[in-house]
């Protein structure tokens, strides 16, 4: 692929970075990138991978825009209300960068489903916001040998990894951290316990630079390691993750 000169203006402060260069930009380029959900964490991650140049992006989510989701939902805007948010985050990249291919997945992630989705994809980005797509987004790349890079927020917390379990030890897997489903009402969703609009932005953006660094093969990876975030102390921690060899889905 070339650039147009366009696209070197536009680029130009990757292009120069000697970590990125001319043969970075175009392996953003050629990268194909699906999102899971286009909400809090959603928002900002595909408008950073539209700005990155990411070539194809993929967005799955079967809900539609509504007035509570623009206090940190920053694809989608008040003209937008009621619109499927796949369409409204397109619209978005779109009059980002418009040399970005936008993919509409407006459906609800299942079993029967996603390994057919995903299949069209390097790398999944989750940013869902319940743990039964969670599992199901870890066990499918797990099985089909896909990078994934996840991110959660609640109140004023967040947290951030990225799981390659498919490429052996050491590499954990969500499961290996998270094994089971909390018992049902023991965490509270966002619409229930509220959730700090910019910590969306905080968290997204950072899941969107995790996404570039795996697909550049950029500095060090999340594999191995849990970021967390509390917005209200300032605060980032790392927290060290392992293998677990008992683990359904990439255990022995």
């Amino acid at each position: 692929m070339v650039f147009s000169q366009e696209e070197l203006e536009r680029y130009a402060r990757h292009v120069i970075l000697p970590e990125i260069g001319g043969a970075g930009q175009q392996k953003l380029k050629n990268a194909r990138v699906l999102v899971i959900g286009a909400g809090g964490l959603g928002s900002p991650m595909l408008l950073y991978l539209a700005a990155a140049g990411v070539g194809t992006i993929g967005i799955v989510d079967d809900d539609t825009v509504s007035l509570s989701n623009l206090q940190r939902q920053v694809a989608h805007d008040t003209t937008r209300i009621g619109t499927h948010k796949t369409e409204s985050a397109a619209i978005a990249v779109a009059s980002l960068n418009p040399h970005v291919r936008v993919i509409e997945h407006t459906l609800r992630l299942t079993e029967e489903n996603a390994e057919k989705i995903f299949a069209g994809y390097d790398i999944v980005a989750d940013g869902s916001d319940n743990f039964d797509t969670r599992f199901l987004v870890n066990d499918t790349c797990y099985r089909l040998k896909k990078t994934l890079v996840t991110a959660a927020i609640l109140r004023f917390d967040g947290q951030l990894s990225t799981f390659k379990a498919h490429l052996g030890a050491p590499h954990p897997c969500y499961r290996c951290v998270f094994p089971e489903p909390p018992p049902p009402g023991s965490i509270p969703a966002c619409s229930e316990a509220g959730v700090l609009g910019a910590l969306g932005g905080v968290m997204g953006s950072l899941q969107a630079l995790e996404v570039v660094k795996e697909i550049l093969d950029l500095g060090d990876s999340l594999s191995g390691r849990l970021m967390l975030y509390d917005a209200l102390r300032g605060d980032f921690r790392t927290v060290r993750l392992r293998r677990d060899p008992h683990c359904r889905t990439c255990g022995h």
